[in-house]
């Protein structure tokens, strides 16, 4: 069966992803990425697919993969059971290991971690003990302290003691059948786009595909529909814009992310972030001013 494409949303001004997600998820299915991940499960048991091996897991597994290994995370659940916090995850691209070994020699160090991640590693659990309360940190840092947690934890797991080797030596994923749609070039088109007035069969014209066939292929590889993909988006662009412009309206900063009014902004803010945006950038302004009085 081939894999999924997941789609990494690296937000504006990061250069990688870090966040924590529940389960059931959208991206608990069997997929691929171009980036690198550390994935940290902190809840459940279950079993675990990366490349063509099979294991189980349990709290406090961690695990790093390069670049297009298929991986999956199925915990064992009762029916209708809902888990706040499953996974702590980072992804980050191959371009940004590629340009800081070309001017950082202290690059040299992870050197061997990232070449033996393309088969997918599993840590000890003193590895993951201490991984953890970094990588929690991580996920609510911003700026040059998030940097920091960043290279700290490749550290810890670059100089880990002998993590196991997943898949073999022999696997290796054929992606001519996957990438073939063109649904990729859409969806970098409309990130590129993001703020303009794009619908479906704009994209679905752009890969020669009828709007059916392009909407099932987009499913399939975001997890999601346009509509809401497109939002989920937008609203993680507003929310860049509250936490670093705090004298914008937001209002203003509604229209500059691409919704037409202010009731749809505000209500899909509040189903996406869980608060108003006038809450969301009062609670990052408190935290600030708690952090400036430790």
């Amino acid at each position: 069966m081939q894999p999924d494409l997941e789609l990494v949303h690296i937000r504006k001004g990061e250069s990688f992803a870090a966040w924590r997600h529940g389960y059931p998820f959208r991206t608990v299915r069997w997929h691929y990425h171009p980036e690198y991940e550390i994935h940290l499960v902190v809840a459940t048991s279950g079993r675990f697919y990366i490349g063509d091996h099979i294991g189980n897991f349990v709290p406090g597994q961690l695990v790093m993969t390069g670049p297009n290994l298929p991986q999956n995370w199925i915990s064992e659940i009762a029916p209708g059971e809902v888990v706040p916090v499953r996974s702590l995850v980072i992804q980050f691209p191959e371009q940004l290991i590629k340009e800081c070994s070309a001017c950082i020699p202290e690059m040299e160090a992870i050197a061997p971690l990232i070449e033996r991640s393309h088969r997918g590693l599993l840590f000890d659990d003193a590895a993951s003990a201490t991984v953890l309360p970094l990588i929690q940190r991580l996920i609510d840092e911003r700026g040059l302290k998030r940097l920091a947690l960043f290279w700290e934890i490749l550290d810890v797991l670059a100089t880990s003691p002998d993590p196991e080797v997943l898949a073999s030596l022999s696997y290796k994923l054929d992606l001519s059948g996957v990438n073939g749609s063109g649904i990729n070039r859409a969806i970098a088109y409309l990130r590129e786009h993001l703020t303009d007035d794009i619908g479906e069969h704009d994209l679905a014209d752009m890969v020669g595909q009828n709007m059916s066939s392009f909407s099932r292929a987009f499913k399939r590889h975001t997890g999601t529909t346009l509509a809401r993909y497109k939002n989920q988006l937008r609203v993680d662009l507003a929310c860049l814009a509250l936490l670093t412009r705090p004298e914008a309206r937001i209002t203003d900063i509604c229209y500059e992310t691409g919704f037409t009014n202010l009731s749809n902004f505000n209500r899909h803010f509040q189903k996406l972030k869980g608060m108003p945006p006038s809450q969301f950038r009062s609670t990052f302004a408190t935290n600030d001013a708690f952090k400036g009085n430790g």
